[in-house]
């Protein structure tokens, strides 16, 4: 387990996506050619790409990003505090502010990124949607000659896995098995397309995603065999 690694240098995030039109037909023809390919393997045969479009938002190339909630330990003196903030609005702001913040708070070698899953999901993703918009990557996101050991990511998921490759463990069952107190979520992951494009509800958004970033901490203190957060320590910040 990485106990070697100070909580105040590591940086918790989660991303929500969506797909990025709300609706297939609001395609051109090339994109909407494009995804049923793409979706071909993934659909059942009697289900169509304008009816599988609804779960767009998994992949970076047809989805978009709309929050990136992160959280991050601070101390002083012997009191410990994590402070959560989210990123929101239009993508290629809320992508180029989460630049900054990496660059101007988390670009020091002993800084690290940490997600559920993140390997497989919220780092490429990120990163992808960046070159999308023409944001150059921040030194966290570019991997490009890094050998393993020198990627600067932790994955709670990953660590869960003990080797075992072929090991899926949702976050929620995982916080489940560990006995991290659920917290009260009115919306899963399945729900946030409707949400956002149906109901217009962002800030409802915002909210599930700060719990996962919390939960994610939650998680990462467990296995290193660590105290929890109580109520108390956990600070919401604004994000100016």
């Amino acid at each position: 387990m990485p106990d070697k690694i100070h909580l105040e240098n590591i940086l918790f995030l989660d991303i929500e996506t969506v797909p990025e039109k709300s609706s297939f037909d609001q395609l051109d023809e090339t994109t909407q050619e494009l995804w049923a390919h793409k979706s071909q393997y993934q659909r059942k045969n009697d289900v169509t790409a304008e009816e599988f479009y609804e779960r767009a938002g998994i992949w970076a190339e047809f989805g978009k990003i709309i929050c990136i909630s992160v959280g991050y330990f601070t101390f002083k003196k012997e009191e410990r505090s994590f402070r959560i903030t989210t990123f929101y609005g239009g993508e290629a702001k809320l992508l180029q502010d989460f630049k900054d913040l990496l660059n101007e708070h988390f670009n020091h070698v002993k800084n690290v990124l940490c997600a559920h899953n993140g390997k497989e999901f919220d780092f490429p993703y990120i990163a992808r949607r960046m070159i999308i918009h023409g944001i150059s990557l921040p030194q966290k996101l570019d991997l490009f000659g890094k050998k393993p050991w020198e990627i600067p990511h932790i994955d709670t998921m990953e660590l869960w896995k003990f080797g075992d490759y072929k090991h899926y463990t949702s976050l929620k069952l995982m916080a489940h098995v560990l006995g991290i107190p659920s917290p009260k979520e009115d919306i899963d992951g399945s729900m946030v397309r409707v949400v956002y494009y149906e109901e217009n509800d962002l800030n409802r958004i915002v909210t599930y995603c700060e719990l996962d970033v919390l939960t994610t901490a939650q998680v990462y203190l467990r296995l290193r065999n660590q105290d929890l957060l109580t109520d108390n320590e956990v600070k919401k910040v604004a994000n100016e």
